[in-house]
């Protein structure tokens, strides 16, 4: 596909128009959780990945198959559990009948993971993941395979059952650009779902976007400018959770055992920058980085005893950072 705009300026609005249509059509099948769509369309389109917490039952699996069929991609779901090994996940090598080794391609050779209930796997397996997350390519004997490319990992972890788990570390955790809280339906939302879902006869949803459009659209959001004082802010806003430094925050020092690292400064603007185009903005302002802040934060803090004692939640010191 040959894709071409006169500029720049003509492709973002081309782009948000598309996006308007792959809401539209996400929504024939996903009733409400708009906000949670957005964020993960949102992190696609950044070409990063999002870990996404929340109950069983709230149509996580749905909403990226239905997401997967808009833009034409490749869809895998693994389900993590206890016995699982990493090369369940990356492939591993077989004889074959010229008695050669070859290569089999394990789940993670697809455009979009499912990683089900990542926190139900031994670490040796997570961070098997997590590699081919950061690295975006599969070793195996000193044979480097690529990664299909968009590649993007959705990451869910179930909140109420902690036993048998095996909870991210967070320098992990930190490989996400996203942490996403899923909730609850609101009840109308919750009426409308039994309606439409308990006849069988779900809506199917028409491809928006190809692959290249992918493609060409991260690229393009890659190219959009971003002031000063909005670098600023957001390594400013990074730097007020480390508790240990002379630029922590009073709060961050009082209610955090340890702040967020450099990348969570990267992400502030990355998020910032996909926000503003998605919003109808040419460049992304102080407010698109605060619109993205808690769901790159919240991950990338840790509370201490005294924040725990005084029902000081983690929202509260991100919010108390940002507007203080």
């Amino acid at each position: 596909m040959n894709i071409q705009f006169k500029n720049d300026v003509e492709a973002i609005e081309a782009f948000v128009d598309k996006y308007a249509a792959l809401r539209k059509e996400i929504a024939k099948v996903i009733v409400g959780q708009d906000e949670i769509v957005k964020n993960v369309l949102m992190v696609l389109f950044s070409r990063s990945h999002a870990l996404l917490i929340g109950v069983p039952g709230l149509a996580k699996t749905l909403m990226i198959t239905t997401i997967a069929k808009t833009i034409n991609l490749t869809y895998n779901r693994i389900q993590f559990t206890p016995d699982l090994m990493p090369s369940d996940i990356m492939g591993t090598e077989i004889l074959d009948e010229n008695r050669k080794f070859k290569f089999v391609k394990g789940p993670v050779f697809a455009n979009i993971i499912l990683a089900d209930e990542i926190n139900r796997t031994p670490p040796k397996t997570q961070s098997a993941l997590l590699e081919a997350m950061q690295e975006r390519s599969v070793s195996m004997n000193a044979v480097t395979y690529a990664l299909p490319d968009p590649f993007f990992v959705l990451a869910t972890q179930n909140p109420i059952e902690q036993e048998g788990t095996y909870p991210l570390p967070e320098a992990q955790q930190d490989r996400f650009m996203f942490n996403i809280y899923l909730d609850y339906p609101a009840f109308n939302e919750e009426v409308d779902i039994v309606k439409t879902t308990i006849h069988g006869d779900m809506n199917e949803p028409n491809q928006i976007l190809s692959i290249e459009e992918i493609i060409y659209y991260q690229k393009l959001l890659q190219k959009v400018p971003i002031a000063e004082n909005v670098y600023e802010y957001a390594v400013r806003l990074a730097t007020l959770t480390r508790p240990f430094t002379g630029t922590g925050h009073q709060w961050a020092k009082d209610y955090l055992a340890w702040g967020s690292g450099p990348r969570a400064s990267q992400f502030l603007i990355i998020g910032a920058r996909t926000h503003a185009i998605l919003s109808g903005k040419l460049s992304p302002d102080i407010e698109d980085v605060r619109a993205v802040a808690h769901n790159i934060l919240r991950h990338r803090i840790i509370k201490n005893y005294k924040a725990e004692a005084e029902g000081i939640s983690v929202e509260d010191i991100i919010n108390k950072l940002m507007y203080d």
